[in-house]
């Protein structure tokens, strides 16, 4: 028998290890693109349902038709306008308004025949003001502010207030859509 000599053996060593290193790189580099394959597939699929929910959402901007839950539905003006109001006095109490006072002002059968209109007058500092406008101009149904009248409540008071009282008069708009009774 042959006794192989040191020389061979950290020869055939050596040459084990760099085959091992440059087998582990290959099934490393493999592993990478594997991986790298799977992350675009999920973000092809991902890219294609973002692009369907545009399209669909431009579609239904290009018919210009609203949600059933942008119009006060009423089969009458009356009930249209008690609607209107209940809603006003909902956004009110979620920002900590008081209403005073509040009625429906005659439709203007020429500009807006499917018009709800109502004026309101209440109570409010200005921190809940800009968030009850904002809540009525950006919820449903949708509701416009035709006039915003703003005075102090307490005019007579001697002392400023960080946050005064403030009284408001504020004449909104919604759109009616009959309903069959």
């Amino acid at each position: 028998m042959i006794k192989p000599n040191r020389e061979e053996l950290i020869s055939t060593g050596a040459l084990g290890a760099l085959l091992a290193v440059c087998a582990s790189m290959v099934v490393f580099s493999l592993q990478t693109r594997i991986d790298a394959v799977r992350q675009f597939d999920a973000r092809a699929k991902l890219l294609s349902q973002l692009e369907a929910r545009a399209e669909s959402d431009e579609a239904r901007r290009r018919s210009g038709v609203a949600p059933a839950a942008a119009f006060v539905s009423a089969p009458t003006q009356g009930l249209a306008g008690a609607q209107l109001q209940a809603y006003l006095q909902r956004v009110m109490d979620t920002h900590h308004a008081v209403l005073i006072s509040s009625g429906m002002e005659p439709a203007d059968s020429k500009d807006h025949p499917d018009a709800i209109q109502l004026q309101a007058t209440f109570e409010s500092s200005l921190q809940s003001l800009q968030a009850l406008l904002y809540q009525l101009e950006s919820g449903t149904p949708y509701t416009f502010v035709e006039s915003l009248n703003i005075q102090l409540a307490g005019a007579n008071a001697q002392r400023p207030v960080e946050d005064p009282l403030l009284r408001i008069t504020v004449e909104l708009r919604a759109v009616w859509r009959r309903d069959k009774a």
